[in-house]
């Protein structure tokens, strides 16, 4: 199964007196519920008007007697209802006639803290459309507030196509746009960092994406399709999914949180908030049905880079422009179809090469070729890609401890994850 970016979708048309050409939108009555009669302009309605109905036949009112009768039952009850009810209900219009309506105590706005309704009010302000234009073309995406400096954080893969020469901006859910550039981008951690001269943003804060369990409630806020402001929700659906996302030879790793949050094309670079309102994670992929070329939507199999992973990636990408890739130093045997991540022998190395790095972590603890390792850190290692999504969630510098199979033997192996060389 492979996993989709859920980003750059075309710009919006920006003439929005002129009718969809296509629409986004599933008409209700797809669905089996009744439609509404919508009009886009003087276009056809999706909803036929009803038929019309014959009139019902008219049926005779009571006499005089049963008149009277009912006229002072009505004010009688009418005159109990008053009494009782006259301190729900105010007059509106001045006392000129005009309706009543019911006061219920504090605002109509205002909503218990930790839902979906709260948070989205306290983190939507927060939340940008990215607008790229670029050789190309244009597209959209998310991005969040980071810090009061202006830092905007996003993934590579919405802001890949501005390039060199391409522009970026950003806009916020007031309407008010401003011009952004590029700080720094991670292709294999699908982060980038944007920086606007505002200096009025309010950031979102930070949580630990260490605390974060399966079940949690969880909202996700962006704009997918162009929508900006869009917020839905859902829960953490699983933790640690390996995910590897992007084209063959440019691919992003990640460990990343699994929801069934909605998430769409556009969606990508948005945050995933805890019930706390805190953000967890960066929207950054979808789940593609198997067979399909192209992603559809949200199929309840959203994927977000963990939070603690942005923070250290984001902090790098700001000081430097670039971020460090922890790694173990040896080549891995994708023909293995076993259990765990097995190590090249040697004899199927070209050029004379060897497939654990000399002087590298792997060699230093004692790693060799033709080892499948199949446990990390007390947990199993099922494939190549979540062994990879394992290492990069760590930071250079981690102590990690291995499990490997070597002629049928279990040994266990500690080593200390170096920075990859960069090109």
């Amino acid at each position: 199964m492979s996993s989709p970016y859920p980003g750059d979708e075309p710009a919006p048309r920006d003439d929005s007196t002129q009718p969809l050409s296509r629409s986004p939108y599933v008409p209700y009555e797809s669905v089996g519920a009744q439609q509404p009669h919508w009009y886009y302009g003087d276009e056809t309605p999706f909803a036929a008007a009803p038929a019309p109905v014959a009139p019902a036949p008219q049926r005779r009112g009571p006499g005089w007697g049963g008149a009277i009768v009912l006229a002072l039952a009505a004010a009688l009850v009418a005159g109990l209802l008053g009494g009782i009810g006259g301190g729900l209900v105010s007059e509106v219009g001045g006392g000129n006639g005009g309706p009543t309506v019911v006061q219920r105590d504090g605002s109509p706005a205002e909503r218990p803290d930790g839902s979906v309704a709260a948070i989205a009010a306290a983190a939507v302000p927060s939340v940008v459309t990215i607008h790229i234009d670029g050789p190309a073309g244009g597209g959209t995406g998310s991005g969040w507030v980071y810090d009061d400096a202006g830092h905007i954080v996003t993934n590579h893969h919405v802001v890949e196509s501005a390039g060199r020469s391409g522009s970026v901006r950003i806009e916020l859910s007031d309407g008010s746009r401003h011009d952004a550039r590029i700080v720094g981008r991670d292709d294999s951690y699908d982060l980038a960092v944007l920086k606007v001269g505002a200096n009025d943003l309010d950031p979102l804060t930070i949580g630990s994406s260490d605390d974060v369990v399966v079940g949690d409630e969880v909202v996700a806020v962006g704009s997918p399709l162009g929508l900006g402001s869009t917020v839905t929700a859902g829960i953490v659906s699983a933790l640690e999914r390996p995910v590897a996302a992007g084209e063959a030879g440019e691919e992003s790793y990640i460990s990343a949180i699994q929801t069934d949050a909605a998430i769409n094309p556009g969606n990508s670079g948005g945050p995933l908030l805890d019930g706390d309102g805190n953000v967890i994670g960066v929207n950054t992929a979808i789940a593609q049905i198997p067979g399909q070329s192209s992603s559809t939507g949200s199929i309840g199999l959203g994927f977000a880079i963990p939070s603690d992973v942005v923070v250290r990636t984001v902090d790098q990408l700001i000081e430097t422009g670039r971020a460090e890739h922890p790694i173990i130093g040896v080549s891995l045997d994708r023909r293995w179809e076993g259990e765990g991540a097995k190590v090249i022998d040697e004899g199927d190395m070209t050029g004379g090469q060897s497939s654990v790095i000399p002087g590298g972590p792997a060699d230093k603890a004692g790693v060799e070729p033709g080892d499948v390792i199949v446990e990390m850190d007390g947990q199993p290692i099922s494939g190549i890609d979540q062994l990879v999504v394992r290492i990069r969630a760590k930071a250079v510098g981690d102590k990690v401890t291995l499990k490997v199979l070597r002629d049928g033997q279990e040994q266990e192996l500690t080593m200390t994850l170096d920075a990859a060389e960069e090109n």
